[in-house]
């Protein structure tokens, strides 16, 4: 294919029109792959994203023409397979997405074709076990088998045994699971609040009347935020959770959690399960927007959840309401910090530098195109300086744990991690705790600490 300036005009992703039969035809998808195809590989701009590109430029320049039209369709799967949906070659590389009139929306062709592979029953046990977090999570949370799980996962012939059975990479971090998670914390921290006021309405009747009052209608003007959990902050990191309510409350913000919580649907997204997504959003939506109705906000401590709701799940049902008012309610836990410093809300009485600051920004927090927002609220502590690494990972949701992905994906964070270890900074962090553990894992020298844990340290609470 000739040639052709890119647009200079925004991105715009179009819906995922997901739902047609025309969306899982197997002779105009192989058509579609072939078409992008041939364009990635005349630009090859995005060759250090992902290996999904390296891959395919590696099939082109084996073939006798060095044309994509050598490449067997069979072969295709081969990038397909590579790419994790971070969709960083359509927001900062591709100059040939919509408007341009090429039409290339690389992340939603490899979507698509992940949808008719899953379709057609070739997706792995492995696959949909490591997609499936609501039931693992749930299992492996139950008070004994959490110990087992965690002491089975912290040896070697453990970690032997799950890249044996399931193909989960032997040196790949996992995470332990908690049977006190995030949501029984919250529960019990509220039957505690409870229990202090009935006790307190045997001595004032008066003063149980005000602290009922104001439990349940807070004041007026005061910002209020749901905050969803997630799989990982609920089952994996509940202390994530604990430290991004009580920087919230802190802020003197009302805060609750959902009534009802389920999996965004990121890892079957992932999967191409797209039936399981709408199955999940079926669940979540109803819930998040009633809160929405009351006047809620909602916020996640893992960006690939947020950007679930603020754009995956818009594009795949554009004409639900419901699912469009949650995703404006929707927002990313910095950015809503640095709304309220912008309104002089926010409270900068920090007790304890944080020096020097290395941090990795996720790709799925890049892709929503709200600034460094994390450095900016952290950068507001004295004392603090901090360099923002904007490169991938190499996690990416189940990606790096996999056996087959493993080297390559050690082979992308090793810039991140190289860049870590030479800064020396006091304190290593990154708003996806997943791809801290990541890139700790490749790094010489390297404990991740989440931001939100670092400014609560900052505010010394």
């Amino acid at each position: 294919m000739p040639a052709r300036e890119g647009s200079l005009d925004a991105p715009t992703r179009h819906p995922l029109d997901w739902q047609s039969e025309s969306f899982y035809d197997r002779t105009a998808l192989d058509h579609e792959l072939e078409r992008v195809f041939d364009i990635c590989h005349g630009c090859r701009r995005c060759f250090s994203l992902c290996n999904a590109f390296p891959t395919l430029f590696d099939l082109v320049d084996a073939t006798d023409s060095g044309e994509i039209g050598g490449v067997p369709k069979s072969a295709f799967s081969n990038v397909v397979e590579h790419c994790y949906l971070c969709d960083m070659c359509f927001m900062t590389k591709c100059p040939y997405v919509p408007p341009h009139e090429w039409n290339v929306d690389f992340p939603h062709l490899m979507l698509r074709a992940k949808a008719k592979d899953f379709r057609d029953g070739k997706a792995k046990f492995r696959d949909k076990v490591l997609s499936a977090t609501d039931t693992v999570g749930n299992i492996a949370g139950i008070p004994v088998v959490a110990g087992i799980v965690n002491a089975v996962n912290a040896t070697a012939a453990g970690r032997s045994l799950l890249e044996s059975t399931l193909g989960v990479a032997r040196d790949a971090p996992v995470p332990k699971y908690h049977s006190r998670s995030a949501r029984k914390r919250h529960r019990e921290k509220r039957h505690k609040s409870a229990a202090v006021a009935t006790a307190t309405a045997t001595t004032s009747a008066r003063t149980a009347t005000a602290a009922a009052t104001t439990a349940s209608v807070p004041a007026t003007g005061t910002p209020r935020v749901a905050v969803f959990t997630t799989c990982y902050g609920n089952r994996n990191k509940p202390d994530l959770v604990d430290d991004l309510i009580a920087v919230l409350e802190h802020n003197d913000i009302d805060v609750c959690l959902p009534s009802a919580e389920h999996c965004c649907g990121m890892p079957k997204l992932e999967l191409g399960d797209l039936e399981s997504v709408a199955a999940q959003k079926d669940k979540n939506i109803p819930v998040l927007h009633a809160l929405v109705e009351q006047g809620w906000m909602i916020t996640a401590c893992i960006p690939s959840c947020v950007l679930m709701f603020k754009q995956e799940l818009p594009l795949m049902f554009p004409d639900d309401a419901q699912v469009r008012e949650v995703a404006a309610a929707f927002v990313d836990p910095f950015d809503f910090l640095m709304r309220l410093n912008r309104e002089g809300r926010l409270k900068t009485d920090f007790k304890e530098p944080l020096g020097a600051v290395s941090y990795q920004v996720p790709c799925h927090l890049r892709v929503q195109n709200l600034g460094l927002k994390t450095r900016d609220v952290l950068a507001l502590v004295p004392e603090t300086t901090v360099k923002p690494i904007e490169r991938c990972s190499g996690h990416d949701g189940t990606y790096a744990v996999k056996k087959e992905y493993r080297e390559v994906s050690k082979k992308i964070a090793r810039p991140v991690a190289r860049q870590v270890d030479e800064a020396k900074a006091r304190h290593f962090t990154s708003d996806c705790p997943m791809a801290a553990e990541q890139i700790a894992s490749v790094a010489e020298s390297a404990t991740p600490t989440h931001p939100i844990e670092l400014l609560r340290r900052a505010y010394g609470i």
